[in-house]
């Protein structure tokens, strides 16, 4: 379901959602340094170019292990990687995978993280063979919520303590999507 080979490069009205190279490793310091931004993610803010050079790390990691894949976002007209979005935790057997994405804050309110999103969802059931994408998102995280629920995410239930990230445990909602109830959104 994953192929290695190729990275997929997705293309829509206003982004293109490419491959992170270290190249990227400034821009994604910068947005992801930012508390806001940060705040549900499950990681400190970033402090060092090292953080960054880290999480470009683990994209090529789960890629190369399979278990998952990671679009870097970036408007057509610039080039920069603003935020990504993409896949982890997958398990072949069972066609799951979840879900994952990051925004710049300086692009919040713009409908691109819905765009991007929409994107991978379309290409994780038609290309990838997804019969079910997961999405977890903590309880206070409404824009997360509303983005999902917008692409037509149920949500299952609240996971208790189900995470345990920057010293506390977090609840997690349990939202799903499942591949005969999709409709194309891009």
């Amino acid at each position: 379901m994953i192929n290695t080979s190729t990275f997929p490069v997705i293309e829509t009205k206003r982004l293109i959602l490419r491959e992170v190279s270290i190249e990227d490793a400034s821009s994604i310091l910068t947005y992801l340094s930012d508390e806001e931004v940060m705040t549900y993610y499950g990681l400190e803010p970033f402090q060092s170019i090292n953080d960054a050079l880290d999480e470009i790390a683990w994209y090529q990691s789960i890629l190369n292990n399979k278990t998952g894949i990671r679009w870097g976002i970036t408007l057509k007209e610039q080039g920069v990687v603003i935020g990504s979005c993409g896949f982890h935790n997958y398990v072949s057997q069972h066609f799951r995978t979840e879900i994952g994405f990051e925004l710049s804050k300086e692009q919040w309110g713009k409908g691109i993280a819905t765009e991007a999103v929409a994107a991978i969802i379309n290409y994780g059931f038609e290309q990838m063979n997804f019969q079910r994408i997961e999405a977890l998102i903590e309880p206070p995280n409404l824009p997360s919520q509303k983005l999902v629920e917008k692409l037509g995410f149920i949500r299952e239930g609240l996971l208790r303590s189900y995470e345990y990230t920057n010293g506390k445990f977090d609840d997690l909602y349990m939202y799903s999507l499942l591949k005969q109830d999709f409709e194309k959104v891009v």
